[in-house]
């Protein structure tokens, strides 16, 4: 079949292992470093190891996400060497106060790194970083701050331009090509889950969650592509506009199939005109998903040209503030129980391990879940030690050529890289944080040290350093998952309760959709790899829907607020305010048949109407109106 030889022509080429893309990716890793560190030494600067550091991190499979994550860590470093000098130029002379307001400008950067999501959140823990390696570093020699910020931020811009000239020259692939392969399989995904629904068929709740998820989950992936190239801009923009009509043609899906059957609705003695309600939601409903099934296809096509989709949506980012705050809070007393642990003890020369502690901290704060990353570390560090003591007295044993430098840099970078290709597992970050550490113990520079007692007394602090930090994670812990549900939910339900006013609308309810997606997805990722009970999914996908078919209601009925059917409008939002449901069903009817007089077409109130009155009668419910959730 033709479709078996195109599988068959587009399937990777390995070559030990690894996809040859895989190895083309480590060689490019590997020459952007020895770049990097070559310009650095030529140009004499005082730290070459931050150059080789930000390759090993700028080191990502494709060109838009590397140069989106070097654009904010030159943005973060500028923070951080400001916050650096502000720090160290005012409290450089108060004695244990100075580790308190380092400390307090590590909680404030996990903060802010928890409202955000990928390399925004990576900025954030990188002032963080910055203050550490530049303010603590340095704590005894204030002045010297500046000097060092300068030279770490010349040598980070050197990393930065060896990564985007290697990948120029070699011609790193493109980005979005990726993106549309998982956009388009989303794509067939929720075809088939409103297929479904239009015959009326059962579908899971669990599968539409899962959906959510994965649609939501592209988000800070897709941020990525303004960077990439010249198209990248409406690129980013049809890509968003794809999410944002999954997830409302999604939403929509659920609607449809919680409506009731026609023969249910024909036996109701309520309300005489329900079943001819029903009729027109359901048949407004499927034009509906038609229409937004059409717009998804057409933003799709335009991400694969580069061009701007028709209608552009944006795609808010949920995230709360509880949280954030909570772990921005727990960030900050890690740092300072551990500063007064060194206080105490009055070792010396602890500012590296104090530095690599806050390093540990700010990076956790990216992760789902900071202990387990904090746990990566504490077995990552001896590794690293490993490496950098056989790098640095077996292979170059006393040597100082580049060549050497090169030749011996070249296992342990490939090596490193190809873990980093892995699609997932524990062996990606482990090569990542591995290469890093390494980088940071080796400390390459021109001429290299071989002092064997510096070299002990730094892994010995650098192995401390993240024990201490899992430590002070065991005796405060970060949120448990379960913690994190609750606060999510919580947040959910008080947001249902103040969509009657204008100020909790000033989205359009597509993107409010996508932005309550947003919340399921951390919802059902709180607890890492473990998913959360049925009914915790069941209940999150109810607040999803019942704010869904709330904010279609409210904007249906806000275009007809100034027609003659004020006065039905009026009425039916009263009914919306008291969620109930039979009152919904009666001012849906009367507003019909206001209509009906003006001869006013209203379909879409009705289709908004008619499911918001199944929401919420007292003994109905989106999530056991044949979506699968119960027996």
């Amino acid at each position: 079949m033709p479709g078996d030889a195109t599988s068959a022509d587009i399937r990777p080429r390995f070559f030990a292992g690894f996809p040859v893309s895989s190895w083309a990716f480590a060689l490019r890793v590997l020459l952007a470093m020895l770049l990097a560190l070559y310009v650095s030494f030529w140009l004499e600067l005082e730290s070459p190891t931050s150059a080789a550091i930000t390759v090993a991190i700028l080191a990502l499979p494709t060109r838009a996400q590397g140069m989106e994550k070097a654009g904010y860590r030159l943005l973060a470093t500028v923070i951080g060497v400001i916050a650096s000098i502000a720090i160290a130029g005012t409290f450089s002379q108060t004695g244990a106060l100075l580790p308190a307001v380092l400390g307090i400008w590590v909680g404030l950067c996990v903060y802010v790194a928890g409202m955000l999501d990928g390399n925004r959140a990576y900025a954030a823990a990188l002032s963080c970083i910055t203050v550490a390696l530049i303010a603590i570093q340095q704590i005894d020699s204030p002045l010297q701050v500046f000097p060092t910020g300068v030279a770490r931020g010349a040598a980070i811009a050197i990393g930065v331009l060896a990564v985007a000239l290697v990948n120029e020259v070699l011609a790193a692939p493109d980005y979005h090509p990726v993106l549309a392969i998982r956009l388009e399989t989303l794509h067939r995904r929720v075809t088939e889950f409103a297929e479904r629904a239009v015959r009326g068929e059962a579908s899971s709740a669990t599968a539409a969650a899962d959906m959510l998820r994965d649609v939501a989950t592209l988000h800070p992936e897709i941020a990525s592509l303004v960077t990439e190239s010249i198209s990248g801009p409406a690129r980013t923009a049809a890509a968003r506009s794809a999410m944002v009509g999954l997830v409302s043609e999604l939403a929509l899906a659920r609607t449809l199939a919680a409506l009731p059957a026609a023969s249910a609705t024909s036996r109701d003695d309520r309300n005489p005109g329900a079943s001819g309600q029903v009729t027109i939601c359901r048949t407004h409903l499927r034009d509906e998903i038609i229409r937004r099934n059409a717009g998804v296809r057409d933003s799709l096509e335009a991400l694969r040209a580069g061009d701007y989709p028709l209608r552009q949506w944006r795609a808010p980012l949920y995230r709360s503030p509880r949280i954030a705050a909570e772990a921005g809070v727990r960030a900050a007393i890690h740092f300072i129980l551990i500063a007064i642990i060194f206080i105490m003890a009055g070792w010396p020369t602890t500012a590296l391990c104090l530095s690599l502690v806050a390093v540990i901290i700010g990076l956790s704060a990216t992760a789902p879940d900071p202990r387990a990353f904090t746990t990566l570390a504490v077995f990552a560090m001896p590794i690293a030690c490993l490496l950098a003591g056989i790098l640095k007295y077996l292979v170059f044993n006393g040597v100082s050529e580049f060549q050497l430098l090169a030749i011996g840099l070249a296992p342990l970078v490939i090596g490193a890289a190809l873990l980093i290709t892995l699609p997932s597992g524990i062996l990606p970050p482990l090569g990542r944080l591995s290469l890093v550490f390494t980088l940071v113990i080796l400390a390459p520079s021109n001429p290299q040290s071989y002092d064997p007692d510096v070299f002990l007394v730094t892994c010995l602090f650098a192995q401390l350093s993240p024990v201490l930090v899992f430590a002070a994670q065991l005796l405060l812990p970060s949120l448990s998952g379960e913690r994190r549900i609750r606060l999510l939910l919580d947040e959910a339900y008080r947001e249902l309760s103040r969509l009657d006013s204008g100020r909790a609308r000033h989205l359009a309810p597509e993107e409010a959709a996508f932005r309550d997606a947003a919340r399921i997805e951390q919802i059902l990722t709180a607890k890492g790899a473990t998913a959360p009970p049925p009914q915790v999914v069941a209940e999150a996908l109810r607040c999803f829907d019942e704010a869904v078919v709330l904010r279609r209601c409210h904007a249906e009925l806000d275009r007809l607020a100034e027609t003659s059917l004020g006065e039905a409008v009026r009425a039916a939002r009263a009914a919306l305010t008291l969620r109930d449901g039979g009152a919904i069903l009666t001012a849906a009817e009367a507003l019909r048949q206001t209509a009906a007089q003006e001869n006013l077409s209203i379909e879409p109130v009705l289709a908004a109407l008619v499911p918001a009155s199944i929401v919420f009668e007292p003994s109905q419910s989106f999530a056991g109106s044949g979506q699968g959730t119960h027996p």
